[in-house]
């Protein structure tokens, strides 16, 4: 039997429109999914890969999504002092086939969003909420994404959207203005029920 030879893990960094956020894209899938971790606590039970990186001093948060981790630093550090090293160490990890996500992590995840937000919508209103979803969805996430970061409908409640930015956009003085001029401009015009979008913190 030849021995299965491996293609070499490559790395490269994006910007994200956060200059305290980089993503760090392989070419390797990594997750299946999205994965938020704010702190440290968070990742002890469910990702070996940002529990590792949170022990770097400078790591903030983690954000890990198909093949990119998106690393956001704490403010006193400069990113050319840690791009380099923050990139050596997630491509050794990834080449060591390190775990990224614990086993069940979405599926706690999807119950704790069940039980979080599917307040019982009926009639129009429901209606409306699938609308809403469905436009998140299909306009909203992929160009989020593309920046290194998610955004997830939290809630309706009377003309209001609530939603929950993460990755690159959580915390980010530029999805405000993303929030405001672009999304919250076309969920009015698609959905004149809507009149506001509001960002909730994880």
């Amino acid at each position: 039997m030849e021995p299965v030879v491996k293609s070499p893990v490559m790395l490269y960094t994006e910007q994200t429109p956060n200059p305290e956020s980089l993503k760090y894209v392989t070419n390797r899938m990594l997750y299946k999914g999205t994965a938020d971790f704010k702190d440290k606590e968070s990742a002890i039970e469910w990702s070996p890969l940002a529990l590792a990186l949170f022990d770097l001093p400078y790591v903030k948060g983690v954000y890990i999504s198909n093949n990119y981790v998106t690393i956001t630093k704490e403010m006193n550090y400069a990113w050319e002092d840690i791009m380099l090293k923050t990139k050596d160490f997630i491509k050794k990890y990834v080449e060591d086939d390190g775990t990224v996500i614990n086993e069940g992590y979405a599926e706690a995840m999807e119950k704790l969003v069940a039980e979080h937000h599917d307040a019982n919508y009926e009639g129009d209103e429901a209606e409306l909420v699938t609308k809403i979803k469905e436009l998140i969805d299909t306009y909203v996430k992929p160009a989020v994404e593309m920046d290194g970061g998610n955004i997830e409908f939290k809630r309706y409640e009377a003309g209001k959207v609530y939603v929950l930015m993460q990755g690159s956009c959580s915390g980010c003085p530029s999805s405000t203005v993303t929030l405001k001029a672009g999304i919250e401009g076309m969920m009015k015009r698609m959905i004149p029920e809507v009149t506001e979008v509001i960002q909730e913190m994880g």
